[in-house]
């Protein structure tokens, strides 16, 4: 149960781009940064709310 060589990660993108395709994965990468983006802005939010209580 050691750390993973080069080969381990090496088939693990192999397999990534095998499943999602070339094209997909940005894509998927674009909406997570634009979720977690939309999470900020919402925490932020939440903190301008309580704190004019």
């Amino acid at each position: 149960m050691g750390s993973f060589s080069a080969w381990h990660w090496l088939i693990v993108l192999v397999v990534v781009l095998l499943f999602f395709g070339k094209g997909k994965i940005p894509e998927l990468m674009g909406d997570l940064a634009h979720g977690i983006r939309a999470f900020k802005k919402g925490v932020e939010d939440e903190k301008d709310d309580t704190s004019l209580s």
